[in-house]
């Protein structure tokens, strides 16, 4: 069999690769949780309290469930498993704002997860798949080639594994008056002003939803991203598992504005989000006003060109009354010049969006590095003078190589040992747009 033919063959089974294995209680919804405890003969509000001792108690075995009957514990232990992921490295950066693990999966497989504390949120950036098919240059996973998806179980543990650590080690926010200032360049008066690298220090896009006083402690996540390794949107029925589970009261109970999901421009498949019943945020990865620039770096826009890419996301905005976010990264010499700002200003106005401009976190190798401070704040004033929306997010672990695929690189010899083949690329993703993932 070729390889065109295994893969074709092989992509239903690696959305649970575990085949031989009990299979992770994470992978059950709630709902099919309590259906499975009624089909046991079980009463409805054994289902309750089970969901309580996972997402709430944050159990790591059936023992600790010492409200249910023995004999339950013993079923469920021997029929389902709670997990498997195991830290393999980790890396926290000198200002211990930035964590990120390297975490293996039952299969061997390893993916990757960051924690990043603010003063009042703790977001977490997960990943959906090991390794990535779409091949942007600029990005370490990219060059890692394709793996398989995640099980929605999989990608719900990677909160869950932060959930536990805040539990530990609750983070405790900086008062009002030691906070940095978080720099939009909207405040009156101030227009056009470029403020010093430390007075944007926490411009990361805010989901609605996202609080602006602060608490006092926070000893869970706060937010989700899905922009670590992977595109989210290409394992979408394992991702919308996961996020109906995150969303659930019943589970972990996180508001759907509180996350967000990132993707190169599957444009189908933004369509087919707009859809969808809960209102998480979208991010797209853009990267570039036209497809020539674009395409030398995100190999999928030869697939889903920007016209197409920006239609999806007119149809969205136009079905969900919802802001998109376009992220921006600013390659020094790349795409990062001035005609190229007036070109995307154009290209957005009009548009309920904002804009994230996001300096490069140079990956080894490429010879690829960040836009200096002064050319950002240029590039963010064109847009802003266009009347878009724009942030600019500070460079967050720099020195544990935070970047998507980094650390996994680093510590895997093999991690870049994959050149692309286009054609596996499509068969992948057309398997998933024909919902057979």
């Amino acid at each position: 069999m070729n390889e065109l033919a295994t893969t074709k063959a092989n992509i239903a089974f690696q959305t649970n690769p575990q085949t031989d294995r009990k299979p992770s209680v994470y992978d059950l919804s709630p709902d099919k949780l309590t259906a499975l405890l009624a089909e046991w003969g079980e009463p409805a509000y054994r289902a309750k309290q089970v969901l309580h001792w996972l997402y709430k108690e944050l159990a790591s075995d059936f023992s600790q469930m010492s409200n249910l009957p023995l004999h339950l514990r013993e079923r469920l232990a021997g029929t389902l498993t709670i997990g498997s992921i195991e830290v393999i490295a980790q890396k926290v950066s000198s200002d211990g704002s930035t964590r990120k693990v390297l975490l293996r999966l039952r299969d061997g497989n390893t993916v990757e997860a960051v924690l990043m504390l603010y003063y009042d949120r703790a977001p977490v950036c997960v990943s959906s798949q090991v390794g990535c098919a779409m091949g942007c240059t600029f990005c370490a996973t990219g060059q890692m080639g394709f793996t398989r998806n995640l099980a929605s179980g999989e990608i719900l543990e990677q909160v869950l594994f932060f959930n536990r650590w805040l539990r530990e080690h609750p983070h405790r926010p900086l008062a009002p008056s030691q906070r940095r200032t978080r720099y939009t360049g909207r405040a009156a008066g101030d227009k056009g002003r470029r403020p010093p690298a430390s007075m944007d220090a926490d411009a990361w896009h805010v989901p609605d939803g996202a609080s602006s006083s602060g608490p006092t402690e926070i000893a869970s996540v706060t937010n989700i991203v899905f922009m670590g390794m992977g595109e989210p949107l290409v394992n979408y029925n394992n991702l919308w598992s996961a996020i109906r589970t995150l969303n659930s009261p019943q589970a972990v109970g996180l508001g759907a504005r509180r996350m967000t999901v990132s993707t190169v421009g599957i444009a189908p498949q933004i369509r087919r989000m707009s859809h969808e019943d809960l209102a998480v945020n979208l991010a797209v990865s853009l990267h570039a006003p036209n497809d020539e620039l674009r395409s030398s770096f995100m190999p999928m826009n030869s697939r889903y060109p920007i016209a197409d890419l920006l239609s999806a996301c007119h149809d969205y905005v136009e079905a969900t009354h919802r802001r998109i976010t376009f992220e921006y990264v600013l390659i020094n010499g790349v795409n990062d010049g001035l005609n190229l700002a007036h070109e995307l200003a154009g290209l957005l106005k009009g548009m309920l969006c904002h804009v994230n401009l996001i300096p490069l976190n140079p990956v080894p190798g490429t010879g690829m590095r960040a836009t200096p401070r002064e050319r950002v704040f240029a590039f963010q004033k064109i847009l802003e003078d266009a009347g878009i929306s724009t942030t600019v997010r500070i460079e967050r672990g720099v020195d544990i190589a935070a970047a998507c695929g980094q650390l996994k690189v680093e510590e895997e010899a093999g991690a870049r040992r994959r050149t692309l083949n286009p054609e596996l690329l499509t068969v992948h993703v057309q398997a998933d747009l024909a919902g057979t993932l």
